[in-house]
C-alpha cells in the first residue's frame, strides 16, 4: 500500500512539473526557416498605413515546421490596428486566411510577435507563400502640424527600410505608394527609383535578421483624415419584428491642424478643398429605415440616402466643413427587421450582425462601447466575437411596460479599422410565454386606470388652487415657447446666408427668388408665433414681455440687414456692383449683423 502511494506522489509531481512547462512555454524562433524572398508593398495613399508582404518560406531543416514567426516594426508597433495573414492557391482570387495569434519569444521582450500556422506541415525542402498585412492607425505625422486654410497637408511616414523578420531574408524589395506626385523627400538607400507617387527599393540581398534602417519619406497627402475619438454602438433587439440600431459618434479631423482664420467665403470659392471633410459616405445594411442623423441641436437635413441593391449608401454632411484638429459629434440610427438577423430553434436565439458598420472608408475608431439590450427575461447570454474584446459588466436597460429590465452586454473594443466590419453571433435563452408578459400588463394598466377614473368621479379632491405658482408656471411655459421659436428664427439666419451664397455662386434668380419666399413664410411664422407668446406674456409677467418685445426689436433690425445683404447681392449678379465695392458692404452688414445677433443672443439667454 505504501508502494502504491509513492507511485501516485511521483506520478503527481511529474504531471504538475509538465503542467508548469506547457503554461511557461514561449514559441521560439526556427533558424532552419528562410525568407528566400520578400515582395513588400506599403500604401500611405490615405490616412492609414496599409503593409502588404509576399513571403516566400524555405524549410532548410531536418524535420517540418507549421508556423512561422512575424515582429511588427519596433517604430510602429505602438500603432498596429489589424493584423492578418493569407494563402493564396492558382484557382482564388482573395486567398484563404491563417490563423493567426500574438505570442511572446524568449529574449525578445521588445519586440511584439504574432505566430502565424502553415495550412499545413511546412516538409523538409519544401517551400511556401504567405502574404502577411499590417494595418497601423496614427502612423503618418502631419509635418508641418499647422498650415492655413488654403495650403496643402504634408506627412511623414517613419517606418523600416527593410523587412523585419527573425529569419534571414535572402532578396527583398519595397515598394512605397503615396497619396501624391507631390514628395518632398525620401529614404535614398541605394538601390531606388522613384516613379510619379510610387518609390521602389531594392532587391537588397542577403539581409540578417532583425535588420533595421529607417524609411522616411515626406510627401502630400490631402485625403481626410477622419478619426473616430468615441463611438457608442447600441443595438436593441425586439421579439416582435424590429432591430434598432443607434450609434453615438464623436468624429475628429486628425490631420495637420488649421492655423489662422477660416473664411466661408474663400472656402465657398475654392474648387480645391485640400485636406478639409465636407462629407462622407456611410454605408447601411441594404433593409435599414426609418434612418435618422441627428446631432445637439436637432435633425441635420444636409445629408442625401441612396438605397442601393446590397446596401444603403447615406451621404452625411456635417454642419461645419472639418478641418485639423475640428471635430463634431452626432447620432445616427436605423432599423432593420429581426427575421434578417436572428435566428432561434425552441427557446434558443441566435443573434448574428455587424460589430461595426462602414462609418466611412478607412475607418478609424480609437475608442468602441458596444451593448446589446435584449428582450426582458433573456438568460444564458453568450458573446461570441472574430476578433477579442473586452467584456464588460452586463447591466440592465429600463424602458415602456419593464418590470425587472432588460439585460445588456457591454463590451469595448479599441482601435478598429475596416477589416473589423465583421459579424458577431450572440447567443441566449428565451421563453415564448413571456412575449404575453407586455400585453398583460397593458390590459391590467387600462383596468386599473378605469378603475381609478370611476373612483375619480363619484369624490371631491378638489382643493385650493395656487394662483401665484400657476401664473409662474405658465410664464416659464411661455419663456421656453419663445426661447425655441427664436432658436428656429436664428437657424432661418443660416438659411438665408446659404441662399445667397448659391445665389452667387449659380446667378439662378428663379431659384434664389422660390427659396426666399420659402424662408421668408417660415419666418413671418415664427415672428408671428413669438407675437402671440408676447401678448399672453403681456398679461402675466410685463418684465418678460418687455424682452421679448426688445427681442423682436432687435430681429426686425437684423431681418433689415439681411435684406440689404441680398439687394447687394442681386446688384453684384445683376453687375450694377463691383467685386470690391460688394465686399465692403458685405463687411459692414456683417458686422452690425454679429453685433445685433450677440445683443439678441444675450436677450434669448436672459429669458427666465
Amino acid at each position: 500500500m505504501s508502494r502504491f502511494n509513492s507511485l501516485i506522489s511521483i506520478c503527481l509531481c511529474i504531471l504538475s512539473f509538465v503542467c508548469m512547462n506547457v503554461i511557461a512555454r514561449q514559441d521560439a524562433i526556427n533558424n532552419d526557416l528562410t525568407i528566400t524572398e520578400a515582395d513588400r508593398k506599403v500604401d500611405i495613399s490615405t490616412h492609414l498605413v496599409k503593409i502588404s508582404t509576399a513571403l516566400t518560406f524555405e524549410n532548410n531543416g531536418k524535420s517540418s515546421t507549421g508556423f512561422f514567426l512575424v515582429p511588427v516594426d519596433a517604430a510602429l508597433q505602438d500603432y498596429l490596428s489589424f493584423f492578418g495573414a493569407t494563402i493564396k492557391n492558382d484557382d482564388e482570387e482573395k486567398g484563404t486566411p491563417l490563423t493567426v495569434t500574438q505570442t511572446t519569444v524568449s529574449g525578445q521582450s521588445n519586440n511584439q510577435f504574432w505566430r502565424v500556422n502553415f495550412p499545413s506541415a511546412l516538409e523538409t525542402g519544401k517551400s511556401i507563400t504567405v502574404t502577411v498585412d499590417t494595418t497601423f492607425a496614427h502612423a503618418l505625422s502631419p509635418f508641418p502640424r499647422q498650415i492655413t486654410q488654403a495650403e496643402k497637408q504634408y506627412v511623414v511616414f517613419i517606418g523600416n527600410l527593410y523587412v523585419y523578420s527573425p529569419y534571414k531574408v535572402t532578396t527583398q524589395s519595397t515598394t512605397v505608394n503615396t497619396a501624391s506626385n507631390t514628395i518632398e523627400s525620401y529614404t535614398k538607400t541605394k538601390p531606388v527609383s522613384q516613379t510619379e507617387n510610387t518609390i521602389s527599393y531594392g532587391p537588397y540581398e542577403n539581409k540578417e535578421p532583425f535588420s533595421e534602417a529607417e524609411l522616411r519619406v515626406h510627401s502630400e497627402n490631402n485625403t481626410p483624415f477622419l478619426t473616430i475619438t468615441s463611438m457608442e454602438r447600441i443595438i436593441e433587439v425586439s421579439h416582435w419584428g424590429n432591430i434598432a440600431v443607434e450609434e453615438h459618434i464623436e468624429i475628429r479631423h486628425s490631420g495637420a491642424e488649421l492655423k489662422g482664420p477660416f473664411s466661408r467665403h474663400d472656402y465657398q470659392r475654392q474648387t480645391d478643398q485640400g485636406a478639409s471633410v465636407k462629407s462622407f459616405k456611410t454605408m447601411l445594411p441594404a433593409a435599414a429605415r426609418d434612418v435618422y442623423y441627428r446631432d445637439e441641436i436637432g435633425n441635420i437635413s444636409t445629408s442625401a440616402m441612396r438605397e442601393l441593391e446590397d446596401m444603403v449608401e447615406l451621404d452625411l454632411r456635417p454642419r461645419f466643413p472639418l478641418f485639423g484638429g475640428w471635430k463634431t459629434k452626432y447620432t445616427i440610427g436605423y432599423n432593420v427587421p429581426s427575421y434578417q438577423y436572428l435566428f432561434y430553434s425552441g427557446d434558443n436565439y441566435a443573434l448574428k450582425m455587424r460589430f461595426v458598420d462602414h462609418v466611412f472608408d478607412d475607418i478609424v475608431i480609437d475608442q468602441m462601447t458596444f451593448k446589446i439590450i435584449l428582450p426582458e427575461g433573456a438568460t444564458n447570454m453568450d458573446l461570441k466575437t472574430p476578433f477579442s474584446v473586452e467584456k464588460g459588466e452586463n447591466g440592465l436597460h429600463y424602458t415602456y411596460l419593464d418590470t425587472v429590465g432588460r439585460p445588456v452586454i457591454v463590451a469595448y473594443k479599441n482601435n478598429l479599422v475596416d477589416q473589423h466590419i465583421q459579424d458577431f453571433e450572440l447567443r441566449y435563452n428565451f421563453q415564448k410565454m413571456r412575449l404575453l408578459q407586455e400585453p398583460l400588463l397593458v390590459v391590467g394598466a387600462f383596468y386599473l386606470l378605469f378603475v381609478l377614473v370611476i373612483i375619480y368621479v363619484r369624490m371631491d379632491f378638489s382643493i385650493t388652487k395656487d394662483e401665484a405658482k400657476e401664473s409662474k408656471m405658465r410664464v416659464s411655459s411661455l419663456l421656453e415657447e419663445v426661447q425655441s421659436a427664436q432658436d428656429k428664427r436664428s437657424a432661418l439666419y443660416q438659411s438665408y446666408d446659404d441662399a445667397i451664397d448659391k445665389f452667387k455662386a449659380g446667378k439662378d434668380q428663379a431659384n434664389f427668388v422660390a427659396q426666399r419666399k420659402k424662408i421668408d413664410g417660415d419666418y413671418k411664422q415664427l415672428t408671428s408665433q413669438i407675437q402671440n407668446l408676447q401678448s399672453q406674456l403681456k398679461a402675466e409677467a410685463s418684465d418678460s414681455s418687455d424682452k421679448v418685445a426688445e427681442l423682436n426689436r432687435l430681429d426686425h433690425q437684423y431681418k433689415d440687414q439681411i435684406v440689404l445683404q441680398i439687394s447687394c447681392a442681386e446688384k453684384l449678379v445683376a453687375g450694377k456692383f463691383g467685386k470690391q465695392q460688394y465686399l465692403d458692404n458685405e463687411k459692414s452688414i456683417t458686422e452690425k449683423r454679429n453685433d445685433l445677433y450677440k445683443k439678441m443672443d444675450e436677450l434669448a439667454s436672459s429669458l427666465q
